[in-house]
């Protein structure tokens, strides 16, 4: 039958029964063992509703406070949660909830409109998480224990080639992750993370497994506003918070000449490769940023770079956590090769598609090792430009490039060229107020690039396409002009 432990809702509404769970940005707050009634009274709707162990129930959800209620109702049946992105459109929605075999569709009652164009041809009713009732009783048994094992949540890749797949994430998956994650950075009585990220992410749906499994509060926001996160670290008992590289680019500016409060302890930084100059200001002004790398795949961190290495190994993601291994598929350390982990962290595979054949992930990042032993990551593999035969990480273009005084925000990708077959180009968004030209951009570039990484053309844009996770999406930034002659990538 596999592990089992007792409710990991139960078990902190029956250790820390008082303690904060969840508060919001409004003042509206939970304990614990409100939390527990709250999901339970949810679980006993949802049963009277149709909704029995092993359906697959999709949530369509901002960042809004019954989001956790319905996911601890949906482990409470022993149902799967399928978490859908918001920023979908219906048709790819739609595919989502055919492909997820999905049953029953809860929305919150902003997305309701968007939904029922989802469903317009499929036998799925709609219903809201806020007409659910959660002070319902019944006879229904709840589930008093976690098989490990068992398919908990599916999250759905971002899709960068070919249809997006949906990543099966057990109890154990996300038990160990958090547990890994605790064992690296270390837990105090006084922790409390503050969650912007979106929810139906993994990256924000980590916090609330570690509030649950640590007996942790946390401050849950709607959306990432740089002035409320800010606020918040200063004055909100915040001491972990995590983020991706544009949002920390904004807490810089808006922090100014201040410092955050000695009880602030990580800055969780993740979603690929960061501009040295930002960790070398980070670093200079003591923000304690801890790169970290991660995936869908790997149910959050996978590797993470420990407090004592901040300041000393900028860039890098760190070593495997303690429970998971990671090498690099290249012949001697220091050359770059595809990143391959393994771990109780990691999800057995893919629904609807074929089983992985071995333990191990290869997870399409490319990166490398230096001679400590601590992971750099480089780029994905499907997004380097491969130009005359020689390999170009846009990531490291797009480091170069954000260094540059009065550039914002950078982004690279290949496009056809004919002599060389690929060839980078930029796309800049300027600070405002910023003198740029072109040939700035160029001098910069002659100076601290190879030729053969220099781009061939400059965009000058108003901003650069972004996941729900604000992920630079490489591929769409040609159709930010709709008019070229080029041959794209």
């Amino acid at each position: 039958m596999g592990e089992r432990i007792p409710h990991w809702l139960d078990k902190q509404a029956d250790l820390n029964p008082d303690r904060l769970a969840i508060e919001t940005a409004d003042g509206r707050r939970l304990s614990f063992a409100q939390l527990r009634n709250k999901s339970r009274g949810m679980a006993h709707a949802l049963i009277e509703e149709g909704v029995q162990q092993g359906d697959h129930v999709a949530l369509l959800s901002n960042n809004h406070p019954l989001f956790p209620i319905f996911i601890h109702a949906i482990s409470y049946i022993g149902a799967t949660a399928i978490l859908i992105n918001t920023r979908l459109t219906p048709e790819e929605i739609s595919y989502q909830l055919n492909d997820a075999q999905v049953s029953h569709f809860y929305v919150e009652k902003t997305c309701y409109p968007k939904a029922l164009e989802t469903v317009e041809n499929m036998n799925i009713p709609v219903k809201t998480v806020e007409g659910l009732n959660l002070d319902k009783t019944g006879s229904s048994d709840l589930q008093t224990e976690l098989h490990m094992d068992d398919v908990y949540t599916m999250m759905y890749t971002s899709g960068t080639t070919g249809n997006p797949k949906a990543v099966m994430h057990t109890y154990g998956n996300h038990w160990h992750s958090a547990i890994a994650s605790a064992l690296n950075l270390g837990f105090q009585q006084e922790d409390k993370w503050l969650i912007c990220l979106p929810l139906f992410h993994v990256g924000g749906f980590s916090v609330l497994m570690k509030s649950v499994i640590y007996g942790m509060p946390t401050l849950l926001l709607e959306k990432f506003d740089v002035t409320l996160v800010h606020r918040s670290i200063m004055d909100k008992g915040i001491t972990h918070v995590s983020v991706v590289t544009v949002m920390l680019q904004r807490l810089l500016e808006e922090l100014g000449d201040q410092t955050y409060p000695d009880y602030f302890r990580c800055m969780l930084l993740g979603g690929g490769p960061v501009p040295e100059n930002l960790l070398q200001e980070t670093a200079a002004r003591k923000i304690p940023v801890f790169q970290t790398y991660g995936m869908t795949e790997t149910s959050s961190q996978v590797a993470t770079l420990s407090p004592e290495s901040a300041f000393t190994k900028l860039g890098s993601a760190g070593k495997a956590l303690s429970t998971a291994q990671l090498h690099i598929d290249s012949e001697k350390n220091g050359e770059i090769g595809e990143i391959v982990v393994q771990g109780p962290m990691v999800s057995k595979g893919y629904y609807n598609r074929p089983a992985r054949e071995e333990a191990a992930l290869w997870t399409g990042d490319l990166g490398y090792k230096d001679e400590d032993g601590f992971l750099y990551v480089v780029d994905r593999v499907n997004d380097v430009i491969i130009s005359g035969g020689e390999n170009i990480y846009p990531a490291e273009v797009e480091s170069v490039l954000s260094a540059l005084p009065g550039i914002r925000e950078a982004g690279v990708t290949g496009c056809y060229d004919q002599q060389w077959g690929e060839v980078p180009e930029a796309y800049l968004v300027k600070e405002k107020g910023a003198d740029l030209t072109e040939e700035k951009v160029m001098e910069w570039c002659e100076e601290r690039l190879a030729k053969f990484k220099w781009p061939v053309n400059i965009y000058w844009v108003d901003e650069l396409p972004r996941n729900a996770s604000n992920k630079i999406l490489r591929r769409r930034l040609p159709f930010l002009f709709e008019s070229r002659d080029t041959k794209w990538k």
